[in-house]
């Protein structure tokens, strides 16, 4: 499994193709939630890759702080279907955090979990901030791994 992170301004077309593409498949027809995925929020984003054989299996968008939140932010986390046997959520999230955790110290990270994946998130040391709230028709939960839980 190669992990690779670039900036939006380092992607290739076809990289940034098959991760939009992989993001409609998982967001819009698997979860059959239509929303606008491109909010321009990647154009000044990091991407996570998780590759094998030079084929996208998983994607994480990270943002710096300031762009949404204070601290840094993790999100659309994404994996292909037939790929989520190998627990690739769990290898891409700790390496979107260990990526904030060296470009941004002491700052923490916070995301916008699907509330049904809270608990794949605490096992990465993020906790509920306690805000819930409808997105896109679907429950969520603010979450945030502090600093001191890097």
């Amino acid at each position: 499994m190669e992990i690779q992170i670039k900036h939006y301004s380092q992607l290739n077309i076809d990289e940034l193709y098959s991760i939009l593409q992989l993001r409609c498949a998982v967001f819009v027809v698997e979860q059959d939630c239509p929303y606008l995925d491109l909010d321009n929020l990647d154009q000044d984003a990091y991407h996570l890759m998780a590759k094998q054989d030079q084929k996208l299996l998983g994607v994480v968008r990270i943002l710096k702080p300031g762009i949404v939140y204070q601290e840094p932010a993790i999100g659309r986390v994404a994996s292909r279907e037939d790929s989520r046997h190998l627990k690739l959520g769990h290898l891409m999230v700790k390496a979107a955090n260990d990526y904030c955790d060296e470009t941004w110290p002491e700052q923490g990270i916070r995301l916008s979990a699907q509330s049904h994946l809270m608990g794949f998130y605490e096992k990465h040391g993020y906790v509920s901030t306690g805000k819930s709230y409808l997105e896109d028709g679907i429950p969520h939960d603010e979450m945030l791994k502090s600093p001191e839980n890097q």
